[in-house]
């Protein structure tokens, strides 16, 4: 063989390997394939497996067939009792026609800037119409159900079908937060002061009739301590009788040492009695002018 027909042999595989490759693709399980033919959309490939184009004038968009995620930016929204919150949602989606898909968003950048809008215009929709408590409550199933069907109206057109809209927090606004927390303070301090309040006024009652009983107790001990006073000098008068009725004369020097030791307990006492006085009567005589025991009386 010559060197040009070698050459030329060479070529024309290498251009038929060049239109094999280029006239097969593959399909995965988790795709579903777009042929278009100079951007006109030729036919669509569902199917997994091996499928055939016509090469250099057909091409191929691969779509996603599984369930896609789009995330919504936070956005406020005001409920039908003038309430606002911040609300942040999501959707799952799928793609069931990539013909229209195609046609109307071209790719999941685009259809997924559209269905953000179009979520967090229904959000607005739907939550506007209830009020605050409504979206915090048990209901919000139902709300996120409404959402996902107005969603899923629009979305449509797109080849898409909303799986799911979600709300993932619904708060209220930081202003909002601040104001309800400076709230329950006030609430909290007017509740410590009264709770203060309140204790203050038990313990002055606890006070009050501790002091009464005090006083009660005070009183009995002074009533029975006066009692036994008055028993004691009741005996003491009694002993005393006995002791002047036994012997009057020792009665009668018991007595003036007795007020000897009162008048005369200090030292600087001065006393200006007359010698012959009747406190006097036992210092000159230990009988006191009387007839001393034993002895028959003058």
């Amino acid at each position: 063989m010559n060197r040009p027909g070698v050459i030329a042999g060479v070529v024309l595989l290498g251009l038929l390997i060049v239109l094999g490759f280029g006239s097969v693709f593959t399909v995965h399980q988790a795709q579903q394939a777009l042929v278009v033919q100079l951007g006109d959309p030729r036919r669509v490939e569902s199917e997994p497996g091996l499928k055939f184009k016509i090469p250099f004038l057909q091409s191929v968009i691969y779509l996603d067939k599984r369930i896609l995620a789009v995330d919504s930016a936070k956005q406020e929204v005001i409920a039908a009792d003038q309430k606002r919150l911040v609300v942040d949602t999501f959707a799952r989606y799928r793609i069931i026609n990539p013909l229209r898909f195609y046609q109307t968003v071209f790719n999941e950048t685009t259809a997924r800037d559209r269905l953000s809008s179009i979520i967090e215009s229904s959000t607005r929709r739907i939550l506007g119409n209830v009020p605050l408590s409504t979206v915090v409550s048990g209901d919000r199933g139902d709300l996120m159900r409404q959402i996902r069907d107005l969603v899923n109206a629009e979305a449509v057109g797109f080849g898409i079908d909303i799986v799911d809209v979600r709300i993932r927090r619904a708060d209220l606004p930081q202003e909002n937060n601040d104001a309800i927390y400076r709230r329950m303070q006030t609430e909290r301090d007017r509740e410590a002061k009264e709770l203060r309040a309140q204790g203050a006024e038990e313990a002055q009652r606890i006070r009050a009739s501790a002091d009464r009983e005090r006083t009660v107790l005070l009183a009995e001990a002074r009533k029975q301590s006066d009692i036994l006073r008055g028993e004691g000098e009741a005996e003491k008068n009694r002993i005393f009788a006995e002791a002047y009725n036994r012997d009057p004369d020792f009665f009668a020097f018991y007595r003036s040492l007795q007020a000897y030791r009162e008048a005369l307990h200090g030292t600087d006492t001065t006393m200006v009695l007359s010698p012959d006085s009747e406190f006097f009567r036992y210092f000159g005589d230990l009988y006191g002018g009387t007839t001393p025991p034993g002895q028959p009386k003058r």
